[in-house]
């Protein structure tokens, strides 16, 4: 008993002295840095081939890290990628499967499935919440587009610290921030994030920042728009110069983001993932001028008020499930684990994050949810591959096309029109337009992915569009309220 005091003496020493040595270990997890742009294409970047606009800060973030040239979206429009990021699963697993509240066509030949919720379902454990219960930091700014009320909001889906917005110059804020600021959104939304960086500098975080640019309706500084009225176009790519203007926007923030982490000290343990949520928009569904109302004198009688971009070489445009309407930029870089300047033509999609994520923090998978993608890290570190891998999507809706599922299995695709029944296949290798239908060229092939498609969509539960006992060809393409918009 007269040894006890010196015992305990000297496990509380060894105690303390070992809780001293972790404290000064360097951080191992890394932080996470999520940038997301809205409705950039994949031919709009300078790393992509762009020689119109100029984005020099996401153009170093590509020499810094790798470029993926067979990134897709889950979707061709917003809030199912966005819900696949946050779920890990494919849209059609999760519910939803077009934007919310969705678009509508009372008159058309088939009516389509509504989402079955409109907000990202409240039992969805999101990558939020598994980061934040794995010890992050969380915080998110920006586009939400996930459901509005107050309790599907990011601050009850994960994030410690979130402010969704709206606008351009007069932005306001869910929870209210900045009113009344003359900066524009995507400045404020910069500035939110640099702050989360600062005050989130010595422990892990994941920062998500979700931009408004370049989504329509098209508006940007004059100085900027000056700027890209006096360049001259090089090619057949439009050449917007309110658009163009935008995507500046857009690097600036990236460079700001990347230069915090610098000042910081954080940049080698931190990863960055720039994306965008689907394919370029080259014109509005509605056939309205695409340009804010003060910045309409800017094309005066000149189609530039309806045309915002190209997504040439690929075929087509945002709500459409061709690669114009789903293949993405997408740049990561770690400067600790990621050689730079590598290009990757890993066919990855937007529910490949949410593990990926998981296994760089060493969070828990979480029980009972299904997650669609699998972990990036092989490809991020060492750009193995399998390049047979098989993905989908399911776009049950009008909006730039009709009704449409797909599937890319290597290095062909099939599409089938979810009114007609009819499929078509290509061969992404050869034809990246998608030009030249193979499907009767390539019978056996042309089956082979159909079965996989419809095997898939059994697996998910999608939902698929009906006859419409209301169908009437003479106003089959007027646009109308979607009934959950009404409620």
């Amino acid at each position: 008993m007269k040894l006890l005091p010196v015992f305990l003496a000297v496990i509380f020493l060894a105690s303390g002295c070992k809780q001293t040595s972790d404290s000064s270990e360097p951080q191992a997890r890394p932080n996470i840095v999520f940038i997301l742009a809205d409705d950039l294409g994949w031919s709009d970047l300078p790393a992509y081939g762009n020689t119109f606009n100029e984005a020099p800060h996401i153009d170093k973030l590509a020499a810094e890290g790798v470029r993926f040239t067979n990134a897709y979206a889950a979707c061709p429009v917003c809030s199912p990628t966005r819900a696949s990021i946050q779920s890990g699963q494919y849209p059609a697993r999760v519910g939803v499967t077009d934007f919310i509240t969705g678009h509508w066509r009372p008159y058309e030949e088939v009516i389509v499935p509504k989402n079955r919720t409109q907000y990202l379902p409240e039992e969805i454990v999101t990558i939020g919440e598994a980061l934040k219960n794995a010890g992050y930091a969380t915080g998110y700014f920006g586009k939400w587009h996930l459901g509005g009320n107050r309790e599907h909001h990011p601050l009850n889906q994960g994030y410690d610290e979130a402010n969704v917005g709206q606008g351009y110059y007069h932005v306001s804020f869910n929870p209210p921030r900045e009113t009344n600021s003359p900066k524009r959104l995507s400045e404020l939304l910069t500035d939110f994030g640099e702050s989360f960086i600062e005050n989130n500098k010595d422990n892990p975080f994941f920062l998500f920042v979700a931009h408004y640019d370049v989504h329509v309706q098209l508006d940007a500084d004059q100085e900027l728009i000056d700027k890209y009225l006096n360049k001259e176009r090089k090619d057949s790519y439009p050449g917007n110069a309110v658009y163009a203007a935008m995507i500046e926007h857009l690097d600036l923030s990236v460079g700001r983001l990347v230069a915090k982490l610098e000042e910081t000290g954080l940049e080698e343990n931190t990863i960055v993932i720039f994306y965008s949520d689907n394919g370029g928009l080259i014109g509005r569904f509605d056939k309205i001028p695409l340009l804010a109302q003060d910045k309409l004198s800017v094309y005066e009688n000149n189609p530039l008020q309806y045309i915002a971009s190209s997504n040439a070489p690929l075929r087509a445009e945002k709500g459409t499930v061709y690669e114009g309407g789903i293949r993405e930029p997408l740049i990561v870089k770690w400067p600790a684990k990621i050689k730079k300047g590598r290009i990757s033509e890993a066919l990855v999609t937007s529910v490949d994050f949410y593990p990926t994520l998981l296994e760089i923090a060493e969070a828990e998978t979480p029980q009972e949810q299904i997650l669609d993608g699998k972990s990036l890290l092989p490809e991020l570190l060492e750009n193995k591959f399998d390049p047979e891998r098989a993905i989908f999507w399911h776009y049950p809706v009008y909006h730039h096309d009709v009704p449409a599922g797909a599937v890319r299995m290597g290095d062909w695709k099939l599409i089938e029109n979810q009114v007609s029944g009819k499929v078509s296949l290509f061969n992404l290798r050869a034809d990246i337009s998608e030009a030249m239908d193979l499907s009767e060229l390539y019978p056996d092939k042309t089956a082979e992915l159909k079965a996989l498609l419809q095997n898939w969509q059994k697996e998910v539960n999608a939902e698929f569009p009906v006859p419409n006992p209301e169908f009437d060809a003479t106003r089959r393409y007027e646009w109308g309220v979607h009934p959950d918009r009404r409620q």
